[in-house]
């Protein structure tokens, strides 16, 4: 995966913008002896902006953007002109983004549509200048409120493909098969495990003017959901998708065991994935005569819809894709479908990205780091941090 271009975890330090002080400038003019304070607020700390991009498919341009930082606000001047505020730094990022602390694991945010924006880390407010403190018994306050300090956070970033039918499978079932011969997609094929090495999307079009997004994941053994094989790394792509298509092949020892291996699998990753609507596909099914189809039929779990496929021949696939469509359209489903966000834990995580080491220069020192929204508005200030261009 080193090599892939394919990058969907990815850990990157931010950085908003810190406010910028307001000024305790006084009026100086030659026939106003006594001007009075004039002094403009600081402007605000840039923002750190997350913005969907559908055009994106993968994080791979933040692995060689690792820091994120916007710019600071500016001070407040003379004739209460305010400070120009920092510069916000909006980072672009696939559709279906998930956002997490790195150092807790706790989730922040999510990005699921196209040029939405979400405020990830806020800039900090600016200071307000010396004349807003003037009073009746105070007509010359030769202080001003410093600005707010930045945020600074390490965060990971988790992408989770947007699909309607998620694939689910073991190595060599034939889900690339099936996802190049219903679609435009071309995955890699091959007669030997694991030929799938990263997440594949594919649009089947559906009776004419209708179609659907089908993802493929590299296969699932068992243990997977304990980190073996590959299928740990890429189950979070199929947390969003509608539908669950299993897909298990006809020369199975025991079909309905290798689906209760999968179900298993998927339930250990994410408890919620059993509630997702499910199919089972039998692929490779042109190896199997009548008598035999009707004999394993039997055996099939209760309650799943199954058909009987070959990808090969075309076998089955115009009943496979008219199932898939009513259970993605079905009521039930689009009632149900919802996501309840898992903290990531060291089963989920990737592990040479969690050792990336941010090298950044040491915080400055200030007593603003605890600051509330409550404590700041309150008259708050410290002369000695204040501007006073005189």
């Amino acid at each position: 995966m080193a090599d892939s271009n394919f990058i969907d975890y990815v850990k990157i330090l931010c950085r908003s913008g810190k406010g910028g002080a307001g000024s305790r400038h006084f009026h100086r003019a030659k026939y106003v002896p006594k001007g009075g304070p004039d002094g403009g607020d600081g402007g605000r700390g840039g923002h750190i902006i997350l913005k969907g991009n559908r055009h994106m498919w993968t994080l791979l341009p933040l692995r060689y953007r690792r820091h994120v930082f916007a710019t600071n606000g500016q001070s407040g001047g003379e004739n209460r002109s305010s400070g120009k505020d920092g510069e916000d730094q909006i980072i672009e990022v696939p559709v279906g983004t998930t956002v997490f602390d790195a150092e807790t694991g706790d989730f922040l945010c999510e990005v699921t549509e196209d040029g939405e924006e979400i405020k990830l880390l806020r800039g900090g407010k600016g200071g307000l200048g010396n004349w807003h403190f003037a009073t009746a018994t105070n007509r010359a306050p030769r202080y001003a409120q410093p600005g707010q300090p930045s945020i600074e956070k390490a965060v990971v970033l988790e992408l989770k493909l947007l699909g309607d039918v998620g694939l689910v499978g073991f190595p060599n079932a034939g889900k690339s098969t099936l996802l190049s011969a219903i679609s435009a997609a071309k995955p890699k094929i091959a007669d030997y495990p694991f030929t799938t090495m990263e997440p594949s999307l594919g649009i089947v079009d559906y009776r004419g003017d209708r179609s659907f997004v089908m993802a493929d994941i590299p296969g699932i053994i068992e243990g997977a959901s304990e980190g073996k094989g590959l299928g740990l790394r890429f189950l979070r792509h199929i947390e969003r998708n509608a539908v669950l298509l299993f897909m298990v092949p006809a020369d199975s020892d025991d079909i309905l065991k290798d689906y209760e291996i999968l179900l298993n699998e998927l339930k250990e990753f994410n408890p919620e994935l059993a509630d997702k609507s499910r199919v089972l596909a039998i692929s490779k099914s042109d190896m199997l005569d009548d008598e035999l189809r009707d004999e394993l039929a039997k055996e099939l779990p209760e309650g799943v819809p199954a058909v009987f496929i070959s990808a090969v021949t075309g076998q089955g696939l115009t009943e496979l894709k008219d199932l898939l469509w009513r259970e993605i359209n079905s009521e039930e489903n689009k009632n149900n479908f919802t996501i309840t966000h898992r903290k990531l834990d060291m089963r989920h995580r990737v592990q040479e990205e969690d050792d990336f080491i941010f090298e950044q220069d040491e915080p400055e020192d200030d007593d603003f780091s605890n600051m509330t929204d409550e404590d700041w508005n309150e008259e708050f200030w410290d002369e000695e941090s204040s501007v006073n261009p005189d």
